[in-house]
């Protein structure tokens, strides 16, 4: 587990960048709690994605800080990866450009797992860590 939720869940799992059965998997960081899936989903769904690499693109701050982040990615997904990271040309997002925004899943993930991602940060603050119905122990009871 790359973060727990306050309720003591899994909200992020880290994933190495070969799976068992030997395909690349370029996401490091992978968002498992409902609440947060579903606020990124919606706003993915309400066009944030092109709102952010349209900031990206322009922002010189922004475009900063993406590539800062998408560093980190590329370094902690070999460490956890044993060195060997069979996805290193892509970074966020298994994106070669780390301007580009597909997924908001991912920004979230990384923030949460402690990489300074603007956008899953902002995504973070704006409807909030927690989630008020604790929904994941039905999940956990269910697995």
């Amino acid at each position: 587990m790359a973060s727990v939720c306050s309720f003591g869940y899994p909200n992020v799992i880290a994933s190495p960048s070969l799976l068992q059965d030997g395909t690349p998997f370029p996401t490091l960081f992978w968002l498992t709690c409902p609440f947060l899936a579903e606020a990124a989903a919606a706003a993915e769904s309400a066009g944030a994605c092109a709102e952010w690499a349209s900031r990206a693109h322009s922002d010189p701050e922004l475009a900063s800080a993406l590539r800062e982040a998408d560093a980190e990615v590329r370094v902690r997904r070999a460490a956890e990866s044993h060195g060997d990271d069979a996805c290193a040309a892509v970074g966020l997002a298994g994106q070669r450009d780390p301007l580009g925004v597909k997924c908001l899943h991912v920004h979230v993930a990384y923030a949460l797992a402690g990489i300074a991602d603007p956008i899953g940060e902002a995504l973070i603050a704006e409807v909030g860590e927690v989630c008020v119905d604790e929904r994941c122990a039905g999940l956990a009871e269910e697995a």
